[in-house]
């Protein structure tokens, strides 16, 4: 009796026990990540000429795997030399080498290579950046094999000095990834 007396009592005053709803608003939130890391153990990449043939053909060295990389989306790699000349360690001799003697030719990686990319072959090193991969899709731990390519036709036939085993002409190389 005193239940159906409650009940009543809720009716007539228009309380009921209905269920209460509200809303959150969910964002997931991508921010932009690209890394681009050198390969530890291809810091140094030494291009020697051994042999009279190395002169007049050019040499190469081809550094497997010497970038991995990480985007977030579409991405470009640049890359450019510090300045437009390598120069020679020490004071005397001839003078420096150009970087436009130098080509770099980026390729898949050897190991989890990036296949999802345009990679450009054949771009001259310079102190302006160039675009060596370019890519419309993200990419997790990737790898960009690169082949550092120096002068053949005895270019650099003038630019030993006597004494100096090797002559060595150095710059340094700087990778950039942008977003895209």
């Amino acid at each position: 009796m005193k239940k159906l007396f409650i009940a009543s009592l809720m009716m007539v005053c228009g309380i009921a026990a209905e269920a209460q709803t509200d809303n959150a608003t969910l964002n997931v939130r991508l921010n932009p990540i690209q890394t681009l890391v050198v390969n530890a153990q291809q810091k140094t990449v030494n291009i020697d000429y051994l042999t009279k043939d190395h002169y007049k053909d050019g040499v190469s060295s081809k550094q497997a795997n010497h970038l991995n990389i990480f985007s977030t989306g579409g991405f470009e790699v640049k890359v450019q030399s510090a300045g437009s000349e390598l120069t020679k360690q020490g004071n005397t001799g001839n003078g420096n080498i150009s970087a436009a003697t130098i080509e770099i030719i980026a390729s898949k990686g050897t190991q989890d290579p990036l296949t999802d990319a345009d990679h450009k072959q054949n771009v001259v090193l310079s102190a302006t950046e160039g675009i060596i991969v370019s890519s419309t899709k993200g990419a997790r731990d990737k790898n960009i094999d690169i082949e550092y390519k120096a002068a053949g036709n005895d270019a650099y036939l003038d630019k030993y000095v006597a004494n100096q085993t090797p002559t060595t002409f150095t710059t340094v190389v700087t990778y950039t990834i942008y977003a895209k």
